[in-house]
């Protein structure tokens, strides 16, 4: 998220602060394809799109697994595998 524009990490953020508070974000779909819980933020600014791929499913936590700025309609392999990864090392942390 370090790279993306001010605008789009003040909506970002904004989008978090609504996942703590038990609100779903205002742009998002699910993203079972890297695991049970994932979803993805969408966010446009300036005809970019980025995306915040994220799990919320643990008790009082968030984890952020990818952000990145999307060039395509298709996620591309390598974000789709970066977050899988994340997400399998949560779900050992997780269970022990």
């Amino acid at each position: 998220m370090l790279e993306f524009p001010n605008d789009a990490k003040q909506y970002a953020g904004y989008q978090l602060h609504r996942i703590q508070n038990d609100l779903e974000p205002e742009d998002w779909k699910s993203f079972r394809t890297v695991g049970k819980g994932v979803k993805e933020i969408r966010i446009s600014e300036d005809g970019n799109m980025f995306r915040i791929m994220y799990v919320a499913k643990f008790s009082e936590k968030i984890y952020i697994l990818h952000s990145f700025q999307k060039k395509t309609q298709k996620t591309r392999s390598q974000d789709i595998s970066i977050a899988k990864t994340r997400y399998n090392s949560i779900l050992k942390e997780e269970s022990s």
